[in-house]
């Protein structure tokens, strides 16, 4: 079931991005483009990239957002550089149980999340 949302590139699809983020279970991963395609702006990866970027810089009005969760359609660790560390993003995967070889989750269709079936 996907979820309308605000316009992509607004504070309030930034939100609903971080909310989706929010959700994907520990041990598990999702795509960008999964996560634009469940809230109905399936062009707008980019844009999902975009927000969880600035995950780190949201205010703390929820809980933190599990940006480590969000890779590439591939399974790489693509959004690596935003993190404190260039190592952070699959240290906090692996914590989890993720395994991560080479920037990239191992058995990512096994652990792959999809929030429009998912949820």
């Amino acid at each position: 079931m996907s979820t309308a949302t605000a316009r992509p590139g607004s504070q309030d699809f930034e939100r609903d991005v971080h909310s989706v983020a929010r959700l994907i279970p520990s041990g598990r991963v999702t795509s960008y483009g999964a996560i634009a395609k469940y809230l109905g702006a399936a062009k707008s990866s980019r844009m999902v990239g975009w927000a969880m970027s600035r995950a780190f810089s949201s205010c703390a009005e929820e809980s933190p957002v599990p940006a480590h969760r969000v890779v590439n359609r591939l399974g790489m660790l693509s959004g690596r550089m935003h993190f404190p560390t260039p190592t952070a993003m699959e240290e906090q995967l692996m914590a989890e149980g993720t395994e991560v070889l080479n920037g990239q989750v191992v058995d990512f269709d096994v652990r792959f999340w999809d929030p429009s079936t998912d949820l």
